[in-house]
């Protein structure tokens, strides 16, 4: 994909999030963007260490993962095409990320990084209100998603996976998706063929 097809992808988001950022600011911050690929199962967040940027995926997916004392991979999300990626505490606080970022594609991202990003907030005062906005939206979802798992039955989870992604599952394992909505993939199978 060619850098101008990404930052025309990238600027389509953001407005996205944000409909009345100024032309100035959205190319002072695009300016700031440099390219990553990504090869198939390549980390992109490690955990002890400092994550210092964000990643807005232009081709490909990612997982987010952590592993339990007993060794398993728990996925947490999943972040394709459009999607911004970093563990924000740790991006935010400047601490080690808790969490692995792993490619489950070949990708194609547009980072920038945390210094990039303070000094647009200080010089445009609009991005603050994107961040502001980014922010709530991934409050939302994350509370949406803890929701889920303490109130919501497997099968519910599993039906609101497929209706809010439901190209991912030609994208994913069984064994992924099941972590993801923390069933075992038997459970997973049962349900699947349930649907059928």
């Amino acid at each position: 994909m060619k850098l101008e097809d990404k930052h025309r992808m990238f600027k389509i988001v953001v407005r996205m999030i944000d409909s009345e950022l100024d032309d100035a600011s959205l190319q002072y911050f695009t300016e700031g963007t440099f390219q990553r690929q990504l090869k198939r199962n390549e980390l992109l967040v490690h955990t002890d260490r400092v994550h210092g940027e964000i990643s807005f995926v232009a081709k490909g997916l990612l997982r987010g993962y952590y592993i339990d004392d007993k060794g398993n991979e728990l996925n947490t999300r999943f972040v394709k095409e459009g999607g911004f990626v970093t563990h924000y505490k740790a991006f935010i606080c400047q601490e080690p990320s808790k969490y692995y970022f792993r490619a489950v594609e070949p990708c194609e991202l547009l980072c920038f990084d945390h210094q990039h990003i303070q000094t647009a907030y200080r010089n445009f005062p609009r991005l603050e209100r994107f961040g502001r906005l980014m922010a709530e939206a991934i409050i939302r979802k994350m509370d949406s998603r803890l929701e889920s798992q303490q109130f919501d039955s497997a099968e519910k989870r599993y039906r609101d996976f497929m209706r809010e992604d439901p190209d991912l599952h030609n994208r994913l394992s069984l064994e992924q998706i099941a972590s993801y909505i923390r069933i075992t993939r038997p459970a997973l199978s049962r349900l699947r063929a349930k649907k059928s």
